[in-house]
């Protein structure tokens, strides 16, 4: 089969790629813009493209068998655009390691290593043991609020519950990890449970249906202590109802790792909002690198590689998503 990576994020997963395949194919890289006839040619004849863009615009692939997204959002896929026959798929291999991130996070809160470490290299010893002055906070003495519970909302709850934490998960369909959440709410009771705990973590995806799902009200009924943790999709939460929220302290903060503004071509290096959340003092701001570790990029590679045998063989593929 013809197997094009398409674009610069999809080039990451590129290397040693051809070990992980059953039989040879030919595999073409083509720039995010294939323009060039040799470029627009390979695009043509794929039979497999792994990218994360995908629309009219560019060029026809009528003989397209697999479209893989290389990760779970596929919200930069025009599923209409998609040839007949093409298979959409994604993959995860994610949720460990953003489990990781937003579990530090968490833990930086209650546990100074950072300013302990600064004070002590000056003589200052706040922190002591015995001394009334630096006694700080326990993370499981705290509790942990999923927004929607598939792979990486899972993994959260098994690390929180580690710790000792008390999990409330509100999601679409019903949840049965009795032994990982204490409580469960449907969507339509979004604003109970987004004050049912101290920290808010939003997982879900960006789609028709959960764009603004977390807006003013929604922040309002928080804890007004609680932070809110945003490793799914940026506008799953409303940009300026939260920094409103952020700015008029009616919430304790927030971790953001997913954002509004993206780097182009044009613009490599914007600030990754509207508004100014760089100039409040209450956010915790990461360029979108929550899931992105070695470990990640090898289970996605494998993953992707198995679909492509399995295609190559006649059989439906993994993580089918229309």
């Amino acid at each position: 089969m013809k197997i094009v990576f398409h674009g610069a994020n999809a080039l990451t997963f590129r290397d040693g790629f051809e070990t992980l395949l059953d039989r040879p194919h030919d595999i073409a890289e083509v720039p995010d813009d294939p323009i060039s006839p040799a470029a627009r040619a390979a695009y043509e004849a794929a039979d497999v493209i792994i990218g994360i863009r995908f629309s009219s615009a560019l060029p026809r692939t009528d003989g397209l068998k697999l479209y893989q997204v290389p990760g779970a959002g596929y919200d930069g896929v025009d599923v209409a655009a998609l040839p007949a026959g093409a298979n959409l798929c994604n993959c995860f291999g994610h949720e460990s390691a953003i489990a990781e991130y937003v579990m530090t996070a968490l833990l930086a809160r209650h546990v100074p290593l950072a300013d302990a470490d600064r004070r002590l290299r000056t003589g200052d010893w706040k922190y002591w043991a015995g001394g009334p002055g630096g006694l700080r906070t326990e993370l499981g003495a705290t509790s942990l609020g999923v927004l929607g519970f598939g792979h990486i909302g899972k993994a959260l709850a098994a690390r929180a519950k580690a710790f000792g934490m008390r999990v409330t998960v509100a999601n679409r369909s019903a949840v049965s990890a009795a032994e990982l959440v204490d409580r469960t709410y449907p969507l339509s009771e979004l604003e109970t449970f987004m004050g049912s705990a101290d920290a808010i973590v939003n997982t879900l995806p960006l789609t028709e249906t959960t764009r603004g799902l977390i807006g003013a009200a929604t922040l309002d009924a928080m804890r007004p202590d609680a932070v809110i943790v945003n490793v799914g999709r940026g506008p799953v939460i409303d940009e300026a109802a939260l920094y409103a929220a952020l700015r008029d302290r009616r919430i304790g903060g927030a971790i953001i790792d997913t954002w509004y503004v993206y780097p182009t071509a044009e613009t490599p290096n914007p600030l990754p909002g509207q508004f100014p959340f760089h100039e409040l003092d209450n956010v915790v701001m990461t360029p979108h690198m929550s899931g992105w570790t070695l470990g990640t990029v090898r289970r996605r590679q494998q993953s992707m590689a198995d679909n492509i045998n399995r295609v190559a063989s006649g059989l439906a593929p993994n993580n089918r998503v229309a």
